[in-house]
């Protein structure tokens, strides 16, 4: 058992609602706290002095200069393994070629699936730990890892085993994810339904043999896989005992009214999301996940996460880390940045980042999973807009 302060502030972040807009006058404030931990748990918040003459054989962790401490970070979208860059899409993007025109010129997905089947199961795992480790360094202590860039047995296999062996060489907490169903590969003979056949038949048969994932996304949208074929593919995906999520209403609505009708745990992007997908997504449990990393990388509009909250959804962020619309992979950043467009508070975007992406997961929130910034008052960390990293990250109460 050990006590870890004085902490200038705490932000347990708990008794907040699950769903809906949080006032960051319903935060609970801890002033000159300490966290006591035992077992890789939080047992208590509480004043420093107080739980020192509750506990007086535990031993101290003292931090020594003004800290606010928050629950560490969950990432509950990211495509972390992949190799190569796409640094040539990015260009062409900003120089104004069009999705399509990137594609027709060797790029997309698809640049990143043949760079990644070319990868070693090494280089594919070093990649995960490198990529997993600064994350860990920012404050994100869990987070979802996609696979989705093999698109065939060898490759899908060779992407969720390279996840499964990361998680061996770093602190950071992994929940895999398979994605499969990213877009149709060029090199499979037949159409999306024959193919998405293949992933329920062929495939995640063998991901169940190898207890490799419990969780399936496809992805929703003109340029991928359409409504009526993902519907029949994630209802199956269910009932073979999988989590389900969607890569939903990116650029068109429709995916985020499916995610809700199959009971997916989320619907992830939903930058087209219109009045009546946002009604939706409030009155269910899917959690409504805006990804503004990729607002960023595509130049496009943020998700409207003011009015999902407005409406009464359970609304996370995340990074969706991936090489290409999403590269920068800096999640304090992007929900900053993404915060003063949209008007959320510092309560938001916490619960956003903590507890609430944990729902997406279907995970509990992590228990001694911590991290310290150093200033005196907790509103300094999106002021600085994602400049103010924490100087100190514990996961499961161990410092790392």
């Amino acid at each position: 058992m050990k006590i870890i302060g004085p902490f200038q502030q705490i932000l347990p972040l708990t008794g907040l609602p699950e769903k809906g807009p949080i006032a960051d006058e319903q935060l609970t404030i801890i002033d000159d706290g300490g966290v006591l931990v035992e077992d890789g748990k939080t047992l208590q918040f509480g004043n420093f002095d107080a739980l020192r003459k509750a506990h007086p054989t535990a031993e101290i962790e003292k931090i020594d200069e003004p800290m606010v401490l928050l629950p560490g970070f969950v990432d509950c979208h990211t495509h972390i393994c992949f190799a190569g860059s796409r640094s040539r899409d990015y260009a062409m993007r900003t120089a104004g070629k069009s999705y399509l025109d990137i594609a027709r010129a060797g790029g997309g997905i698809w640049d990143s699936v043949t760079k990644t089947r070319a990868a070693t199961d090494t280089e594919l795992m070093e990649n995960v730990v490198a990529r997993a480790n600064r994350h860990l360094r920012e404050g994100v202590t869990t987070m979802e890892v996609k696979s989705g860039y093999g698109l065939d047995m060898a490759g899908e296999l060779k992407m969720l085993r390279a996840i499964r062996t990361a998680d061996q060489f770093t602190p950071a907490e992994f929940v895999t994810t398979c994605l499969a169903a990213h877009i149709r590969p060029k090199d499979f003979d037949g159409d999306e339904k024959a193919y998405l056949h293949w992933i329920l038949h062929e495939l995640l048969p063998v991901l169940k043999d190898e207890h490799l994932t419990n969780r399936v996304d496809i992805f929703v949208e003109e340029t991928a896989f359409s409504v009526a074929a993902s519907r029949p593919f994630l209802q199956a995906a269910k009932a073979m005992g999988f989590q389900i999520t969607v890569h939903a209403d990116q650029f068109t609505s429709g995916g985020s009214a499916l995610a809700v009708e199959v009971g997916a745990l989320s619907a992830d992007h939903l930058e087209a999301s219109n009045a009546e997908d946002i009604r939706r997504l409030a009155a269910s449990d899917t959690v409504a996940v805006v990804l503004p990393g990729a607002s960023m990388g595509l130049g496009m509009g943020y998700a409207p996460a003011r009015k999902l909250l407005d409406a009464g959804a359970c609304v996370a962020i995340a990074s969706d880390w991936n090489p290409g619309s999403a590269p920068m992979g800096d999640l304090l950043m992007q929900a900053a940045v993404m915060s003063a467009s949209e008007r959320l508070s510092a309560a938001e975007v916490f619960a956003g980042l903590t507890f609430r992406a944990a729902k997406a997961l279907g995970i509990p929130s992590a228990s001694a999973d911590l991290q310290a910034y150093p200033c005196a008052d907790y509103r300094e960390i999106l002021y600085h807009q994602g400049k103010l990293k924490p100087s100190f990250v514990w996961k499961n109460g161990e410092r790392i």
